[in-house]
């Protein structure tokens, strides 16, 4: 793989205006195709498999012209204090908002809250429901401004009007997540790599992955069934590892210039071996992202395809775009004091500088001229050989036994909340307080009882009995005997009259554990039900379906965590050709997974710092998010092993001891994983600033498990567990290294070429047109 890579890297280099021009017009043809594209689907809701889906089918099928989704909205009328809302007036007023609701385009029905129970007990709040025969994103504006008129038209009467549902649902802020992340991105590059040419290159690329996967989604929407929501996940990622993934190949660029490579010659050499690195930490990240359609939710499907492709774009561009503008700037990316001609140059021993610099070797001290060589112990540090990432490590090895014990107990400790995990799709409850939709809510909880925003649906199949309307009266009457049920409605009959559906409403509200043992009782109670009426029903509705989602997704977690453990180990057992490297992986990757879930459980379920994060509203978390961590910081760790790990290796390959080893790949990753890392967790907590509760969750999620995997589990974990193992960590049994196909991540076939090259060219040497010569270096 390296060897390809490597010629992969010069012809870009070479071709740079055929690669650059290439890749304008993958982005024209996408850019093309998205302006042209017909709208997205819907958001599928569809789960299938759950009763709630059947439900919800069975309706559609019995209840022709209506959709079981269709659009509602539900209006809240509170009267001024010391009035009631049955007043002549401010009965007046919501009988005009009725009537004139009832004649708008789309509507299906509008029941008036004096038609049946939509008045409190106290005559203090009322609602109406306008139900409409289409879904809400088929709402057209005609048909909002109608209900939106009438609402302010019931306002001027003096009366509290709220609207909650779906048809009036308004959109969270975005937020300025995107902006935010790549200005942090900038500042960590520049600080990085010292040079404005090197911080933009990254960031460039990482626009354009996005740019291109973004509008291939949008191009592809119609015709792959992808939806809005597609192109969250993707946007998040797709800028996150475009820019980690060019960061890499750049910062290798770098180290390779300094060692004495002309531009072509360092191109090759960082795309064959950092992009090598980069080839497989893609893979796994596409393939656990790839992975989440075998879960069977088309949701999770649609979003792990689509960030699979934006992940697969940043690969791509990494490998083909980077080198083209290296060729196009050979010079551009490396330090200034490097382009000046007065650069330092890396060596194994030490730390050299051109010129009168200071090359250290050792204690001892041998002057050249105005420069000074120092000699010291064997593995002498390169530059910044006392800085704090080389002191940590030479300090893990030292004290392996504190540092892993600190570090497992620490996240331990984190992942302890996780065994309280909730699980459920948060509605309007976690909505901010400023939405009508949050008003609505808890106008509704004040003046009905908390589990009327969550009713359950009940769907009654009596095709087969001898009498419908007694086998629906004897389940409503069953049902309404349930402890837990409130109330039950009337029974809404289809026009063949063999199907009935009937509103259940618990005494508690739709997130609570007692609702879900309510559903939960339903069911345990129905073959008893459906017995003595002669017909059969399920339960569903909004509530009852967030309940179905979540036990289904809960389910597919520990098998599909243990997919992705063991294609961790397999992965990582092929690429380090280790047993105990792959399991020490795997562990790490367990402990920062549950550590993320165990902070996301603190803070959104059991609001503990929630104010900090703009939480507004604790309550379970989104069902989605425990399998969207498992998957996607799969990729991420995979990231941050293969890059530190593999520079490890080589040390060890080359002939360093074990503890060397650990401490030269610090020397030469840590540095830059550590930006990788600070850049990922910019990125994702630049999301929080919007105000949609699940994207905050996510960008949470995602940014804290970035932070305890880099910089606990690789800059803690896993160099006290290879210190602990010495020569054991690279232990590989004969039949397993005989059967397992080499793949030279470390690029080892490119360091015997290498060194079989001749000596650099002095400093007179002029560049070649090519730019495969070394740029005027004095030593």
């Amino acid at each position: 793989m390296a060897t390809f890579l490597y010629r992969l890297g010069r012809w870009a280099f070479r071709r740079r205006r055929y690669v650059g021009l290439l890749w304008v017009a993958v982005l024209g043809v996408v850019a093309f195709g998205a302006l042209n594209a017909s709208d997205p689907p819907d958001d599928s809701s569809s789960m299938p498999g759950i009763e709630a889906q059947k439900a919800f089918d069975l309706i559609n099928e019995r209840f022709p012209g209506t959709e079981a989704d269709g659009a509602d909205a539900r209006i809240v009328f509170v009267a001024p204090d010391g009035q009631k809302i049955t007043s002549a007036a401010n009965r007046s007023a919501i009988d005009a908002l009725v009537t004139g609701t009832a004649d708008g385009p789309q509507v299906a029905d509008v029941v008036s809250p004096f038609d049946g129970r939509g008045v409190s007990k106290d005559a203090s709040t009322a609602y109406a429901t306008v139900t409409y025969d289409v879904k809400a994103d088929d709402l057209t504006d005609a048909s909002k401004q109608k209900l939106e008129n009438a609402i302010e038209e019931a306002r001027d009467s003096g009366l509290t009007v709220e609207a909650g549902g779906s048809a009036l649902e308004t959109e969270a802020a975005s937020g300025m997540g995107e902006v935010i992340g790549i200005a942090l991105a900038a500042v960590v590059l520049v600080i990085t790599f010292g040079s404005l040419a090197a911080a933009g290159l990254p960031l460039l690329t990482a626009l354009l992955g996005v740019g291109v996967s973004m509008a291939s989604i949008i191009a592809l929407g119609s015709v792959l069934g992808l939806s809005s929501t597609t192109g969250e996940l993707a946007m998040m990622l797709g800028l996150a590892v475009g820019i980690d993934y060019s960061l890499f190949v750049v910062s290798r660029y770098r180290e390779e210039r300094a060692k004495g490579h002309g531009p072509q010659e360092a191109t090759g050499l960082a795309v064959g071996t950092a992009g090598s690195a980069v080839v497989f930490a893609g893979l796994t990240v596409v393939i656990a992202l790839a992975g989440l359609s075998v879960i069977g939710v088309p949701m999770l499907t649609q979003m792990g395809l689509g960030a699979a492709g934006a992940v697969l774009a940043g690969v791509l561009i990494a490998l083909t775009v980077v080198p083209a503008l290296l060729g196009c700037w050979p010079n551009a990316v490396l330090a200034r004091q490097v382009r000046k001609g007065d650069g330092r140059v890396s060596t194994a021993g030490g730390r050299g500088r051109v010129g009168s610099s200071r090359v250290r070797v050792g204690r001892g001290r041998i002057r050249l001229g105005r420069g000074r060589i120092r000699l010291g112990r064997a593995g002498g540090s390169v530059v910044g050989a006392q800085s704090l990432g080389i002191r940590w490590a030479r300090f893990v090895v030292r004290r392996p036994v504190p540092v892993l014990i600190a570090s497992v107990v620490g996240l331990g400790a984190l992942a302890v909340p996780a065994m309280d995990l909730r699980m459920g799709m948060p509605g309007d409850e976690a909505k901010s307080t400023a939405t009508t939709e949050r008003r609505a809510y808890d106008a509704l909880a004040d003046g009905f009882g908390p589990g009327f925003n969550g009713p359950l649906t009940v769907v009654v199949d009596a095709e087969g009995a001898d009498d419908p309307e007694a086998a629906v009266s004897e389940i409503s009457g069953r049902l309404a005997g349930t402890k837990g049920v409130v109330s039950v409605s009337p029974a809404r009959f289809n026009k063949a009259q063999d199907t009935a559906v009937l509103s259940v409403t618990p005494s508690t509200a739709p997130a609570d554990e007692r609702t879900k043992d309510l559903v939960h009782t339903i069911r345990e109670e129905r073959p008893a039900t459906e017995s003595a009426a002669g017909a059969t029903f399920e339960v569903t509705g909004t509530t009852a379906l967030n309940i179905d989602v979540a036990q289904k997704l809960q389910d597919a977690l520990v098998p599909y965590l243990a997919v992705v453990v063991g294609l961790a180990f397999l992965l990582l057992m092929l690429v380090f050709r280790s047993v105990l490297v792959p399991l020490k992986a795997a562990l790490g990757y367990l402990l920062s997974v549950l550590a993320s879930l165990g902070a996301i459980v603190m803070v959104f379920q059991q609001g503990h710092g929630a104010g900090l994060f703009g939480v507004e509203q604790t309550g379970p978390i989104m069902s989605m998010m425990p399998i969207m961590l498992v998957g996607i910081v799969f990729g991420l760790a995979m990231d941050y092993e293969v890059f530190l790990v593999s520079r490890m290796r080589e040390a060890y390959v080359h002939g360093e001891r074990p503890g060397e080893a650990v401490v030269t790949g610090f020397r030469h990753s840590a540095r830059v994983v550590t930006a990788a890392a600070l850049i990922m967790m910019a990125v994702f907590a630049g999301f929080m600033t919007g105000g949609e509760s699940m994207v905050k969750m996510v960008g949470f999620g995602l940014a804290s498990a970035v932070l305890f995997d880099a910089f606990v589990i690789r800059m803690a974990f896993v160099p006290a567990v290879l210190a602990l193992l010495g020569r054991a960590a690279w232990w590989l049994p004969r039949p397993l290294d005989r059967l397992l196909p080499r793949v030279d991540v470390e690029g080892e076939a490119l360091a015997h070429r290498t060194a079989a090259l001749p000596a650099p060219a002095p400093a007179s040497t002029p560049a070649s047109s090519d730019g495969d010569q070394q740029d005027p270096v004095r030593v």
